[in-house]
């Protein structure tokens, strides 16, 4: 699965889907994950959507923000 698949539906322009892009990379090699169809793949994209829509725009701030939502407190 990829995030332009997920992304395709919804209204970012390329710059935006560009630094989306470069979050879900970037949240998978932090994570190790390598199977683009393990299902943590979603919910990854939609904490890295949720946080573009919410203004954040820095891929890694918004990488962070899908890491942190997958830490068990």
């Amino acid at each position: 699965m990829t995030i332009h698949r997920l992304i395709q539906r919804l209204s970012f322009d390329q710059d935006d889907i560009e630094r989306l892009s470069a979050a879900y990379e970037d949240a998978l090699r932090a994570l190790h994950i390598s199977d683009r169809d393990d299902p943590i793949n979603e919910i990854i994209v939609q904490r890295i959507i949720e946080g573009a829509r919410s203004g954040v725009r820095d891929p890694h701030d918004l990488s962070q923000m899908a890491i942190k939502a997958l830490m068990v407190p």
